[in-house]
């Protein structure tokens, strides 16, 4: 009884964190709206989930996070995070916050880390970035860039073509930016071995647009801090592993997740 307590009053001493931040209004200039949209899948296992948590807050308890922050034009952002996986499968775990000082910054931190890790069915990154575009439009403020920093392990396979949604993200001046998670599972190789080639070609768009592979559980803390840090700061510089988009002809099949699928239900059929 006591410790279902003291999670209840947690809870709402982070809730009453975020609130103290205020209310984003129309007058409110940002450097960038962040949408921080993180796959849940299946095919994402639960100690890779818990690695993928823990780099997001411990990547906004950074100094370096912070202090990209205050750098800024106006030294403050717009951030929410999302958790997604099929179609209609998108659950804001933080609402949009902004963060103008480092406590804020470890505010959102905290408030994320008290929220339970889930698994959920299908992937469908089309889907979260439709729903990111209705994200921002619920957005008070005036974002000088509006960003999706989008996490996956696999490809589209669920919902429209990703090009699609992608397309028209781009068109409203929305940028797209991936980070694949490559390394073996317990179940021995990744989803897609040449995911980065994917999420180059038929993710990311956006002037600046970026894909920054992980290959590696241990240093998910370290490439999400790196990936976060260019995102509010708008750096430039390719970061090292960082691959940018280009405009080139597509060698990569975007529609490999759906045909995928396709094959595993016609394999089930076959089965006596």
């Amino acid at each position: 009884m006591a410790n279902r307590l003291l999670s209840t009053l947690a809870f709402f001493l982070l809730a009453g964190e975020l609130l103290a931040a205020g209310p984003i209004t129309p007058e409110a200039e940002l450097d960038v709206a962040l949408v921080i949209a993180v796959d849940v899948s299946s095919s994402m296992e639960g100690e890779e989930q818990g690695l993928q948590r823990e780099g997001f807050v411990e990547a906004f308890r950074s100094s370096l996070v912070h202090e990209a922050i205050a750098n800024g034009l106006n030294g403050r952002i717009a951030v929410t995070y999302v958790e997604w996986s099929g179609v209609k499968d998108q659950r804001v775990l933080v609402p949009w916050t902004i963060i103008d000082s480092p406590e804020k910054a470890i505010s959102f931190a905290n408030h994320l880390s008290f929220q339970p890790v889930r698994q959920a069915g299908m992937t469908s990154i089309s889907g979260i970035i439709d729903h990111s575009r209705k994200l921002f439009e619920q957005l008070g403020g005036t974002p000088i860039r509006r960003v999706v920093d989008v996490s996956g392990d696999g490809p589209n396979n669920d919902g429209r073509h990703v090009t699609y949604a992608r397309d028209e993200a781009v068109a409203d001046g929305i940028v797209i930016n991936g980070l694949p998670i490559m390394f073996r599972r317990a179940s021995g190789s990744t989803e897609l071995h040449d995911l980065d080639l994917y999420f180059k070609e038929c993710v990311i768009g956006g002037t600046g647009s970026f894909v920054l592979p992980l290959h590696d559980p241990e240093q998910f803390a370290m490439v999400i801090r790196t990936k976060i840090m260019r995102e509010v700061a708008s750096v430039d510089d390719a970061a090292p592993h960082t691959i940018p988009a280009q405009a080139t002809m597509p060698s990569m099949n975007c529609v490999t997740g759906e045909k995928r699928k396709q094959e595993d239900l016609l394999s089930q059929e076959r089965k006596p």
